[in-house]
This record gives C-alpha cells, structure tokens and sequence, in this order.
C-alpha cells in the first residue's frame, strides 16, 4: 500500500529547468524541489481561485488598463491576507511532512518566495482573466 508521502510525490510534475546545487541555500532548494512543482501541479485551481476573487470584488478588474491588472495582481497576492491565506493553504496541503517540518523552520522566507512564484504564474497568466460574455436569450 501507498503512503501519503510516495502518493503526493508521485502525482508532482517534474521542472526539468529547477536546477539544484550543492551551493544553494535551504530555502532555494526547498523552492526548486517542492514549491515550483506544487505550484506549477496547483495552477489550474490558483487561476479559478483568482478569477472567482475577480467576480467578488465586482468585476472591477476586467475594466483597468494591462498595467493595472498587473498592479491589483501584485496588491491582491501581498496585501490581501485572507487571498493569500487561501493560496498558502493550497500549497501547504500538498507538502509531505517532511517538508512540512523543513517549511515551518523558516515558514517566512518561504512563504515570500511561495508568494512571488504565484504572482509571477498569475501575471504570466493575465490572458486568462477575462470578463466572461452574458448570454443573451435568443
């Protein structure tokens, strides 16, 4: 029988491009070994989680100019607690407990970089976020 441990590593996706080295800082290693692939498995649901942010904050999004979706982007994933709360518990409940002791003994160093790997994928993902079409009744 599986363990909690071997299922959720094997169901990560490998980033070929997170390069790890003997000269890296724990919390590097730990962001290239188990945030970028979390994250990266976890996309799909961060990018309904923030279009569902968009549609409770009355659409206002869909209205600001590109520089500024970036700008409520960045103010929503650093300023938004309750958001980000949110978008940690998605992470953090795919960690092993191994890395669930490695996380808490540096928790605010990691969750900065949990952060910026997030905002960055939201921001590379703009495209996705827009207004959905009314149905018109025919």
């Amino acid at each position: 029988m599986s363990t909690r441990t071997e299922n959720l590593l094997a169901i990560r996706p490998v980033i070929l491009s997170a390069k790890i080295y003997d000269s890296m800082s724990s919390e590097e290693l730990f962001q290239n070994k188990t945030l970028r692939p979390i994250i990266k498995m976890q996309h799909d649901l961060i990018v309904a989680v923030f279009n569902n942010y968009i549609v409770k904050r009355k659409n206002v999004f869909y209205d600001l100019t590109l520089q500024k979706q970036l700008a409520y982007i960045d103010n929503t994933i650093h300023k938004d607690m309750k958001f980000r709360n949110s978008v940690k518990g998605m992470i953090i409940g795919q960690f092993t407990t191994e890395e669930y002791a490695l996380y808490i003994e540096n928790s605010s160093a990691l969750n900065k970089r949990m952060m910026n790997i997030v905002k960055e994928r939201l921001i590379d993902s703009v495209q996705l976020f827009t207004k959905p079409e009314v149905l018109q009744a025919v």
